[in-house]
């Protein structure tokens, strides 16, 4: 087993000054924890444990943007090095691969909810010109078109503008915590 680095003795006061601090600290029993019980991929490739995400979705909350650091705190003599530095990189993989995705996601929300307002205002356009160009012409097929063309136009723009400002509001939690995630210090504590 390679030498253990950031090795520290730990007190119950230690223990308990280093969970208030502002970095994110979990307790693990081992490595496995951070994982999917039912993934048995090897750790470079493993999908992590929605637990894990859940519970650093948690401590991540009252963080502020700016250095956080994960640490993680793992029994003296369950650790690895080698094993910790794949580990490491894998957290940093998936949280910038989720950024980058929901900020893709936030992006197409926001360009479709753009595209219906502008099919919408389209759509009532062309049902005001119908009106006003053809009044005194008007036939059954024309009115029914008109009709068609104003409450699609309204939908449309009511739809767009509640999918690029609310729908794009949603993914803001997640976003926030992948920005905070992919930018923080990953650490391996023994206690």
């Amino acid at each position: 087993m390679a030498e253990k680095t950031d090795t520290l003795n730990i007190s119950e006061e230690d223990k308990f000054k280093l969970l208030q601090l502002s970095e994110i600290s979990l307790w693990l029993d081992h490595y496995d924890d951070i994982f999917s019980d039912f993934d048995s991929r090897p750790y470079s490739q493993r999908a992590l444990s929605d637990d894990f995400l859940t519970e650093t979705k948690k401590a991540s909350r009252d963080k502020e943007f700016g250095k956080i650091t994960l640490k993680l705190l793992v029994p003296f003599d369950k650790r690895d090095i080698p094993t910790e530095n794949i580990i490491k990189k894998r957290l940093k993989e998936h949280f910038k691969k989720h950024n980058i995705r929901l900020h893709e996601e936030k992006r197409k929300f926001v360009v479709e909810g753009m595209t219906f307002v502008l099919v919408g205002t389209l759509l009532m356009v062309i049902a005001s010109y119908v009106i006003f160009k053809k009044y005194s012409e008007l036939n059954f097929m024309m009115n029914f078109v008109i009709i068609l063309l104003e409450p699609a136009g309204w939908f449309f723009f009511w739809e767009g503008l509640r999918q690029s400002i609310i729908e794009s509001r949603q993914k803001n939690p997640d976003v926030e915590f992948y920005e905070k995630m992919e930018s923080c210090t990953i650490s391996f504590i023994s206690y």
